[in-house]
């Protein structure tokens, strides 16, 4: 199985292939965007590409992983030169737990089933489709272009208009638009989705605005990897203390939706298949510390590993210390 990720020394940067505890750079990719382009204009198989294009210059993995390199990790996918034309989605309500946190969160005294469980349960009755049909359409988000993306080792944040910030332990698809407008899986990899979720919490409608967060990719992107169960772990670490952590999963068999149909919604709108655009799209997740009432303070580190996906995906949470301010529109006369 192929790892990938991205790094940059500040001037230039490189694809390289992780082959623990080392990373082996490949030659003339700076960008996992370009490899996949190159090997679909070639007709090449995107693996035999990497392995054809492997240098004999190493890095030390360890160095750069913890931040004591003068290389740092990148997103293991981006669009190198136009953020704007990478689309950030997710799916939701995908996962059992992420069904109950969300009926725990939007439950009230006169109400017993919540939308969310509703769509859950058609998930459960519809999300599964017979090859060659069409499933139910799965809760769909927009979370914002590429420019919303951060690194591994990046703070996320919590802005001054909002309400709270929490991690959601996902993984997620990495996608390219051909010329011809056929979207192909470019890999996977580890997600941090990171939401609003107190604002969400008043009312299920604010879940389009609690969705534009900064969210995390990486480190590593795994080409053709493994997704039936994965099995994980997330945890939020504070002061160098473990203060709360859980065993997760994820893969087609602890969703009520299948990958196919998942990918089949997102890729069925005519402007999700622009030719040369990049998706990142997040599968759901399977439990948050906010369902178990967790609220993130700054400085806490939001941690979160799936077998199989490489080095753990590590991020900090940054809240605003400034007040919001209105933002003025100004009138053109």
């Amino acid at each position: 199985m192929i790892r990938l990720v991205q790094i940059s020394d500040g001037s230039v940067r490189h694809v390289a292939a992780v082959q623990e505890p080392h990373l082996r750079l490949l030659r003339e990719f700076d960008s996992v965007y370009r490899l996949a382009s190159i090997a679909l204009a070639r007709g090449s198989d995107l693996s035999s590409l990497v392995a054809e294009s492997l240098s004999a210059a190493i890095l030390n993995y360890d160095e750069i992983y913890r931040g004591n390199s003068n290389w740092r990790l990148l997103v293991p996918f981006d669009h190198p030169t136009e953020p704007a034309r990478m689309l950030v989605s997710g799916t939701g309500l995908t996962h059992l737990g992420s069904a109950r946190d969300r009926q725990a969160m939007h439950v009230s005294a006169s109400e017993v089933l919540t939308d969310s469980m509703k769509m859950f349960r058609w998930g459960l009755e519809g999300g599964r489709p017979a090859p060659g049909k069409i499933g139910i359409a799965p809760e769909w988000f927009y979370k914002g272009d590429g420019a919303i993306l951060r690194a591994p080792g990046q703070p996320l944040d919590v802005p001054p208009y909002a309400e709270d910030g929490g991690e959601e332990a996902e993984i997620v698809g990495l996608y390219f638009v051909d010329a011809d407008g056929s979207p192909h899986r470019v890999g996977m990899a580890i997600g941090n989705e990171f939401s609003d979720h107190q604002f969400e919490k008043r009312n299920y409608l604010n879940l389009a605005g609690s969705k534009m967060r900064t969210c995390s990719i990486g480190p590593e992107l795994v080409i053709d990897g493994p997704f039936q169960s994965v099995v994980g772990s997330v945890s939020i670490e504070r002061e160098g203390q473990s203060i709360w952590s859980k065993p997760i999963r994820s893969g087609e068999k602890e969703m009520c939706h299948s990958l196919a149909n998942i990918e089949y919604h997102h890729f069925k709108f005519e402007s999700h298949r622009r030719p040369g655009n990049a998706h990142v799209h997040y599968f759901g997740a399977h439990s948050l510390s906010f369902g178990d009432g967790i609220k993130l303070i700054d400085g806490d580190v939001m941690v979160i590993a799936f077998e199989g996906f490489g080095r753990p995906l590590r991020n900090v949470c940054r809240v605003a210390r400034e007040p919001a301010e209105p933002v003025g529109v100004v009138v053109m006369k």
